[in-house]
């Protein structure tokens, strides 16, 4: 059994909402990193987040899914002055580009292979 955590966000039976942010990095940091790593943490502490997963390639294309319980908690998010400057800097400093999409999730559903080590 592995002891790492999951990367998946741990998620209710639907529906709830899903915000989907793709993007496209500048070079270098610039000080992303840290602001990444600071907008996740104030984001899982907001009324209604779920949980959150997140990829980016080495060429600087990446997928951040957040997950929330009703689309009142996602408006409060996005109205949250700490959040407001991190998209304004942003803008300016580290996207070339990004697209924002907004669903809401009917269906989900999930597999898991066994471990090597079990039996089936």
């Amino acid at each position: 059994m592995s002891s790492q955590p999951s990367p998946f966000a741990e998620t209710p039976e639907p529906p709830y909402y899903v915000v989907t942010f793709s993007s496209t990095r500048t070079e270098g940091d610039h000080g992303y990193g840290a602001m990444a790593d600071r907008m996740a943490e104030l984001a899982l502490q907001q009324p209604g987040c779920l949980g959150a997963e997140s990829a980016r390639d080495a060429g600087g294309f990446g997928i951040t899914n957040s997950y929330w319980a009703d689309e009142e908690s996602l408006k409060a998010w996005k109205q949250v002055a700490s959040h407001l400057a991190a998209q304004r800097i942003g803008r300016d400093r580290w996207y070339k580009q990004y697209k924002v999409r907004i669903a809401r999730v009917e269906r989900a559903y999930e597999f898991t292979a066994p471990d090597d080590g079990e039996q089936a």
